[in-house]
């Protein structure tokens, strides 16, 4: 067991409009839903050599070409026990883990290869997010927030597809528990926007389909613990028959709502530092913020090896870029990248 010490713009636009979101805590306008069911995405049997996918590095084909002019779709979805198990992540392009009140952790999934029919729990935005809104462009959706952050995550240019104004886009799902029942498509959310936006651009570097960490610096490991706190104990394991990692939570392995495990075939590990903002939960936990600008650590889980890397990033528009403690660029495989954003001292394992 060894621990770790803790120490990108393609084709062409389409049009969408824009539409403000209100603040607060929001509920969805349009009829009730069960469904869970969510289906593959289009095969697909003739790749168009000379493109590919910005946020996945995968090629474009004949039966998904319409999505490579589509901006990003960056949706905010709810990870406390109660929303188990959700819906949409494995259509994500790139997913990004942060710590919200309580320990507990959010994803905010980014859309743009494919669609899913079903994605959620849609919850409310952080102040994690407003860097993250600033360097995705695009559409984003949300159901409220602090005032302040839905504000500045506004100011972004970001289009907003909310619950608050766009509720015809989400439906709940009353079999579950409010607040952890507010879902939605990709599709409908897409078309809850008719103003022009910029193709999604790309936010990491990718290389070849087979992609490795340099043998020089590579580590075998076939499971990684990221023990954020102890409601988000995190076990990615490494699945080489598909050369995904699999997640599960505090023991319990984490599948969608149609019982197909969590997938990735990136993880990148952000070592950042976390403040407490100056707004309470309902329980009276504070509220978290990620400061993810400036410099920092951490780790690369690609193809069964673990490597540690460094990352900077100067400004909220700026990707972040990742380089080995070599120096050398980080070049992910093509596919899924999940970046989580661990405090600083998170203990890391690899077996």
């Amino acid at each position: 067991m060894r621990r770790l010490r803790k120490s990108g713009y393609l084709f062409a636009a389409l049009g969408f409009s824009v539409v403000a979101a209100s603040c607060g805590s929001s509920s969805a306008t349009s009829s009730p839903t069960t469904t869970t069911s969510q289906t593959k995405s289009q095969a697909t049997t003739t790749t168009l050599s000379s493109q590919v996918f910005p946020l996945t590095g995968l090629s474009v084909s004949t039966g998904n070409a319409a999505n490579a002019t589509r901006p990003a779709l960056m949706v905010k979805i709810d990870n406390a026990p109660q929303a188990w198990p959700q819906a949409g992540i494995n259509q994500a392009d790139v997913v990004y883990e942060e710590m919200v009140e309580g320990g507990i952790t959010r994803y905010m999934a980014i859309f743009q290869s494919q669609d899913a029919p079903l994605v959620g729990p849609i919850r409310s935005i952080r102040g994690t997010d407003v860097a993250l809104a600033s360097q995705t462009g695009g559409l984003i959706a949300y159901s409220g927030g602090i005032p302040a952050f839905v504000s500045a995550v506004q100011n972004t240019g970001v289009v907003d597809v909310g619950a608050n104004d766009a509720g015809g886009a989400y439906t709940r799902d009353y079999s579950r528990q409010e607040p952890h029942n507010l879902f939605s498509t990709t599709q409908k959310l897409y078309a809850a926007a008719n103003t022009s936006v910029q193709p999604a651009h790309p936010l990491f570097q990718f290389g070849k389909i087979n992609q490795t960490i340099p043998k020089s610096i590579a580590k075998a490991s076939t499971s990684t613990e990221v023990n954020i706190s102890p409601a988000a104990d995190d076990l990615w394991t490494y699945q080489s028959s598909s050369g995904t990692y699999t997640k599960s939570i505090g023991g319990q392995a984490i599948v969608d709502t149609t019982g197909a495990p969590l997938s990735t075939t990136n993880i990148i590990i952000e070592f950042v530092s976390y403040v407490n903002t100056q707004y309470i939960d309902p329980a009276g936990n504070p509220v978290p913020e990620a400061n993810i600008l400036g410099v920092g650590n951490g780790e690369v889980l690609m193809g069964g090896s673990y490597a540690p890397i460094t990352w900077s990033k100067q400004t909220n528009s700026q990707p972040t870029s990742y380089s080995y403690s070599n120096g050398q660029p980080l070049k992910l495989r093509p596919g899924r990248t999940f970046v989580v954003f661990a405090p600083i001292g998170t203990p890391v394992t690899n077996n």
